[in-house]
């Protein structure tokens, strides 16, 4: 069987630290890069066999009976659920994510009444908008994301900060600490591509949706320290935790508010020069997803910029590939995440005033400033789902009407 090349992930004591991030001891850090290194050879030496099998028997059984090959994801996947080569890959794969969520919380509990004092003390501050009266949406209430026990939103007292530090010391696990030190990898890809694309661009008021822990909001702000930034979330958890974080990393310019992309009146219309969504639009929903994306449209300011970082779209890629990708509306607890893959995006935004020749699609990899990182193999690595490797997908806002036509 060929395997790909093995990379070795960072090890734990090289995550940065900061104030509101769990202290881990001598078995949770071993814990750790166990899970971390577990990841990689799952998606390094075990994933390409599925490949094999696929090729090797299930194809070849499937042409057998019906004189043709798949024709889509779902055949794939119907045929592949029989083989024990897969079953196996996927029951490695769920079991890994689920033993991470088990060593996050049990390393966030053990000293959670000090992250929630640590954080409320930082969180004294008008910065920090919450709403208790809030519904949650069913596409975030109805499943724990990820296998996030309580997803997002589950809060264990008034304060709790629980959900925000899991998924902040869990990224290390399920990304092998491929998005850096801070794992804000995504949100220094996206500066990185505004720096060396659009030097001229200099936002005034920056908008990020579905901002959960803000990882990748705060390099934005600290990019551009005259901005005003607001970062939304519908989670109470995880806005207390992020709130908390950028206070402890000495950034002051974002207005953490929990709220609903789906509803953003609170705004004027054409009153943001810059909104960027990170890895969101799956964890929503068919219905809410152009509802956002209009609100985007209407409060973007002619001339303004939305960038979105998600996995790429499935159109174009064999049904094999698009099954692998789409592991995680079955096994992941993602159930829009086939879904949304396969929307056509440029037609969406076309009707929202956002016209094609204004759009685009780039591929964009984690950027990584310290050396205890690997930098070079990142790009490459590709986890059909988790991994430090996206497609950024958006728009410039037409500067009149004439534009639009």
């Amino acid at each position: 069987m060929k395997t790909t090349q093995r990379l070795i992930p960072p090890t734990w004591d090289k995550v940065a630290r900061h104030p509101l991030l769990p202290e881990a001891g001598h078995d949770e850090i071993a814990r750790f890069n166990f899970l971390a290194n577990l990841n990689l050879h799952i998606s390094g030496e075990i994933l390409p066999g599925v490949k094999e099998a696929f090729e090797q028997r299930a194809e070849p059984r499937f042409h057998a009976e019906h004189g043709r090959a798949p024709a889509d994801r779902h055949e794939v996947r119907a045929l592949m659920q029989r083989d024990p080569y897969y079953q196996w890959w996927s029951a490695l794969r769920r079991n890994a994510m689920e033993m991470r969520q088990q060593a996050g919380r049990s390393l966030v509990l053990r000293q959670i009444d000090e992250l929630n004092a640590v954080a409320s003390t930082l969180n004294q501050a008008e910065t920090l908008e919450l709403n208790p009266e809030l519904p949650l949406p069913r596409y975030v209430s109805a499943v724990d994301t990820h296998c996030m026990p309580g997803s997002y939103h589950g809060a264990l007292s008034a304060d709790d900060v629980s959900a925000g530090a899991n998924y902040d010391c869990g990224l290390f696990i399920t990304t092998a600490g491929l998005l850096g030190p801070y794992s804000d990898g995504g949100g220094r890809a996206i500066v990185e591509w505004l720096q060396r694309e659009h030097p001229q661009f200099a936002p005034r008021r920056i908008l990020d949706i579905g901002c959960t822990i803000g990882h990748n909001i705060v390099p934005i702000a600290q990019a551009f320290p005259e901005a005003e930034v607001i970062a939304i979330d519908v989670s109470a958890p995880v806005l207390r935790y992020g709130h908390a974080r950028a206070k402890a990393l000495g950034v002051d310019n974002i207005h953490f508010v929990q709220m609903n992309g789906e509803d953003l009146s609170r705004f004027a219309d054409a009153s943001f020069d810059f909104v960027t969504t990170s890895m969101f639009w799956h964890e929503t929903s068919s219905r809410a997803m152009p509802r956002i994306m209009a609100e985007i449209a209407r409060v973007l300011r002619p001339g303004g910029l939305t960038v979105h970082l998600e996995q790429p779209q499935y159109h174009g890629m064999s049904p094999f590939e698009q099954f692998l990708r789409d592991w995680d509306t079955y096994q992941n607890n993602e159930p829009f995440w086939g879904t949304m893959h396969e929307m056509d995006l440029t037609a969406l935004m076309e009707g929202l005033g956002l016209p094609p020749q204004n759009q685009f699609q780039i591929s964009i990899a984690a950027r990584i400033d310290s050396a205890d990182y690997l930098e070079k193999p990142v790009a490459k690595q590709e986890d059909y789902g988790r991994a430090p490797a996206w497609n950024a997908f958006g728009a410039w806002k037409p500067q009149t009407r004439e534009h639009v036509a």
